[in-house]
């Protein structure tokens, strides 16, 4: 390829990036704020996020950006550019699968964590933040690893709309070169490494969130070694 069109490329690489990044923290956001709500006392809150987690689950994260760029105007008068509109579709829609991953994590805390909370009368917010949520992020990190890898598969279909990201620039290119294989293997490659990125960081946050409570490897070492430190001292 040209220089000219592999500089077409890694504006579509940059273009998929900002995308997933900004849809990315607006799932994650959407995930605590639902999937906490999906723990509340109050049943009408629990219905709320459950409606919510129900209808964004049970709809195509396709059709959902066709609706917000094309439907929303008509319907309200909101024209958003493609980068908002599918940053808008892909958050709510994959931030509605991070909600379960949320309420699933926090209800895995063991019952006697809240219980020790209620008997040193700390408020229910005090509660999630002091002991459920330290506990239960780390345990969430792997699910949304995956959430995030589908996420990155998911920004193609912005393509749709005409923008410009990587699945787009790629076909612009191909239609230019009129070589199919060869393009869409670079593409290929191009998402697996970002999907490797992605997934070395995610692996590096977990070890050091669990480090954080005493579950990670360097923990387990140094209560090994305390542990051969007292057997050697009392043979």
């Amino acid at each position: 390829m040209t220089s000219g069109l592999w500089e077409l490329v890694l504006k579509g690489v940059w273009t998929t990036v900002q995308l997933l990044v900004l849809s990315a923290l607006l799932a994650t956001a959407v995930s605590f704020v639902v999937g906490v709500a999906r723990t509340h006392r109050l049943w009408i809150v629990r219905f709320l996020a459950g409606l919510y987690t129900e209808v964004f689950r049970g709809t195509s994260a396709l059709v959902m950006i066709f609706w917000v760029f094309f439907v929303l105007p008509v319907a309200f008068g909101w024209q958003l550019v493609p980068l908002w509109a599918g940053t808008l579709a892909l958050g709510l829609t994959y931030g509605a699968y991070g909600t379960e991953i949320v309420r699933g994590a926090l209800n895995a805390v063991d019952p006697a964590q809240q219980e020790g909370g209620v008997a040193l009368s700390f408020t229910p917010w005090q509660r999630m933040r002091l002991i459920l949520l330290p506990q239960a992020v780390p345990e969430m990190i792997p699910s949304f690893c995956n959430l995030l890898i589908e996420l990155l598969k998911g920004t193609a279909l912005v393509s749709v709309m005409g923008m410009g990201d990587l699945t787009f620039s790629a076909n612009l290119v191909r239609l230019a070169l009129q070589q199919s294989a060869e393009i869409y293997t670079y593409i290929l490659l191009i998402y697996f490494v970002i999907a490797f990125t992605l997934t070395r960081l995610m692996r590096g946050l977990e070890k050091r969130l669990k480090a954080g409570i005493g579950k990670g490897p360097a923990s387990t070492e140094s209560k090994r070694a305390r542990t051969v430190g007292v057997g050697g001292g009392v043979s």
